[in-house]
């Protein structure tokens, strides 16, 4: 596998092929070795791709990544921006639903709702990080455990994922396609959520992707239980 994803032009369909056939032997090294993920990254080079990182969620959950996730979106788009408009005294909601103002597409209402969840849920550390593409590229992921960097150029914004200050998946084209690449990369390499955005990533797992929701699913409709809903039942 090593060898074959130095290759200029990559077999995909053996890559897949490899990947499946040593699922087993993966996740037992994942599950109880812990390892880092650089050298998760080194042994599995492979799974470190956008299509096997999908594959990969799909062998664990038996559900389409990108697809539940804006499934779920769509599914609730509507409800959610409704009660971050009620809590008008979060400046940080207010910032991100002004811009709804100026592009009220689907795709940008879809990044609001995530980019909002921290603030609604009031977990303690951030999703996304902003830099500027002439900011120090060295300074870009500092600090960054788990996230989204957004890398902002005149009146454009580039998006990656990031995992233990580094970037995994780069010149990614939107937002929510940012965050269902991190969160299929938490569940291929067992990455518990971090303490600071744990409602947010158990809003985004149980409630919009609908992947072990269960009774918290259901409270979606009355969204400012959703925090209580995760600290006593789920």
């Amino acid at each position: 596998m090593v060898t074959e994803m130095k290759k200029r032009k990559i077999d995909w369909q053996q890559i897949k092929e490899m990947l499946t056939s040593t699922f087993s032997l993966r996740r037992k090294q994942i599950v109880e070795d812990e390892p880092p993920v650089a050298d998760i990254r080194a042994r599995w080079p492979a799974l470190f791709s956008e299509r096997q990182i999908e594959a990969e969620f799909a062998r664990l959950t038996s559900v389409d990544l990108k697809g539940s996730l804006f499934a779920g979106l769509d599914k609730y788009l509507l409800r959610f921006l409704e009660v971050y408009r009620a809590r008008s005294g979060l400046v940080e909601l207010n910032s991100l639903l002004s811009t709804l103002d100026n592009d009220s597409s689907n795709q940008r209402q879809r990044a609001v709702v995530l980019m909002g969840l921290p603030y609604y849920l009031k977990d303690v550390a951030k999703l996304y990080k902003k830099v500027q593409v002439t900011d120090a590229e060295e300074d870009w992921t500092k600090g960054m455990a788990v996230g989204i960097l957004m890398v902002e150029q005149n009146d454009r914004v580039g998006f990656a994922v990031v995992l233990e200050e580094e970037i995994i998946f780069p010149s990614i084209s939107d937002f929510p396609t940012a965050v269902a690449l991190l969160m299929g990369l938490l569940f291929a390499l067992n990455i518990d959520y971090p303490r600071g955005l744990k409602y947010t990533f158990e809003v985004i797992q149980k409630v919009l992707m609908d992947i072990g929701g269960g009774q918290c699913s259901a409270l979606v409709h009355g969204l400012s239980k959703l925090k209580s809903c995760f600290l006593h039942c789920c």
